[in-house]
């Protein structure tokens, strides 16, 4: 199976990365390649959301890759969330504790249900955190 990188909503604030077939040691650097032009245009405190409802596998690689990318999120005091894991993706998050428990979403309406959470917070005077 190969892999496949769809990005939309691109924005200097936010950027979705819808992720397709396999991110492993095969796919990996396609994954970094195509999802370059997208961070380069993140602002500082822009979250990437990485859908990945269509990723069927992932490998120790595709987890690097995963964690570069938070690493240059947390970088410019951006967030990266997940979102949509299939069964089996999420499973090898939770074994190696990749990304914490608190950065997965289960579906966009469950990110979004976080993300108004906060903002309400902020704009009624409480702490920035959920």
């Amino acid at each position: 199976m190969t892999f496949r990188l769809h990005t939309d909503g691109l924005s200097p604030e936010r950027a979705t990365l819808h992720l397709h077939g396999r991110l492993d040691a095969m796919t990996f650097g396609e994954f970094d390649a195509a999802a370059a032009p997208a961070l380069e245009q993140m602002a500082g405190g822009g979250t990437v959301v990485l859908d990945l409802s269509a990723l069927d596998y992932i490998s120790s690689a595709g987890l690097r890759s995963i964690a570069k990318i938070r690493k240059a999120m947390r970088a410019r005091d951006g967030h990266t969330l997940l979102v949509n894991p299939q069964p089996q993706v999420r499973k090898v998050f939770e074994i190696v504790k990749a990304v914490p428990v608190t950065d997965v979403f289960s579906s966009v309406e469950e990110l979004d249900a976080y993300l108004d959470r906060i903002q309400r917070k902020m704009v009624d005077g409480g702490d920035d955190d959920a």
